[in-house]
């Protein structure tokens, strides 16, 4: 693979502030350098996937998403490998991976360059993500896809779902999470399952109606939200709630605020909507 466009350019790091202290104990993965890229890292992802964080000391929010990354690397049992580039050290690198904000992750595969997310997430996310890219990988005959282990409460949810029983299969999930909290496949089943709950039985017309004939309701709009993801309208469910977090104070705007992240956890991390809609939070709130 040829270096990216630009590859001599130094990263404006002006808006990171000052340096803040770093990891404690030797950071996780193999360091990015601009030797060792195109010696060690691309050669590498022909035969297992790379995913390079770009991260930096000076941003706590890239510094925990680079802690989040080592462990998955861990879970995974070596499927796949984590280079780290330090953006202060290796600032060419983090432009030849046109690297704009951080924390920001790409993988390489068969030595190709695939962007995958530009912001922390949750880590449940991150696995879809991940998953993802090992089945792409496996695809191009580069390593395995990923082989699926389904717990016993997680096969007792997933019938449950599909014969329509939502009580049992959120049962199932919360004993689940009894057994093994940072299960992060069964948060994500638990809160599709919640919102399959506070959905049930509701009309999208008429919720939506009802909520436009009263938007001072709180309660009617996160309902509407509910029913407008559920549906498909996530652009729709997200402009809904951060119209709410931008006209309201104190408890009401904190739950709209709460439940719109709730709502953030249901969508692909790659998913443009959901970059736009966080920024748009973040503006909204600071």
């Amino acid at each position: 693979m040829s270096n990216p466009p630009n590859f001599a350019q130094a990263v404006d790091l002006s808006s990171l502030g000052k340096p803040k202290p770093n990891l404690s104990g030797p950071t996780p993965g193999i360091e990015v350098s601009t030797a060792n890229l195109t010696t060690e890292l691309l050669p590498l992802s022909k035969t297992k996937p790379v995913i390079l964080l770009c991260w930096s000391a000076r941003s706590a929010e890239s510094v925990e998403m680079l802690t989040v990354m080592a462990g998955l690397e861990n879970s995974y049992q070596g499927t796949w490998a984590l280079g780290h580039v330090d953006i202060d050290a290796q600032p060419q690198v983090a432009q030849a991976l046109q690297t704009q904000k951080i924390p920001y992750a790409v993988a390489l595969i068969n030595e190709q360059i695939v962007p995958l997310f530009e912001q922390a997430y949750p880590e449940a996310q991150i696995r879809l993500v991940l998953d993802k890219v090992l089945t792409l990988a496996a695809e191009q005959g580069v390593g395995d896809a990923p082989v699926e282990i389904i717990e016993p409460e997680e096969e007792e949810a997933v019938a449950a779902l599909e014969s329509g029983d939502l009580s049992t299969a959120e049962a199932a999930y919360k004993k689940l999470l009894a057994r093994k909290p940072s299960d992060s496949f069964a948060k994500l089943g638990l809160a599709q399952t919640q919102l399959l709950i506070r959905t049930d039985g509701l009309l999208l017309d008429l919720v939506i109606k009802e909520a436009t004939q009263n938007p001072s309701d709180l309660a009617l709009q996160l309902k509407a939200a509910d029913m407008e993801i559920v549906n498909g309208g996530v652009e729709a469910a997200f402009s809904r709630l951060l119209h709410v977090v931008k006209e309201t104070t104190g408890d009401d705007r904190n739950k709209a605020k709460e439940h719109l992240l709730s709502l953030f956890a249901l969508v692909d991390p790659a998913d443009p909507r959901l970059t736009a809609a966080r920024s748009a939070l973040a503006n909204a709130l600071f």
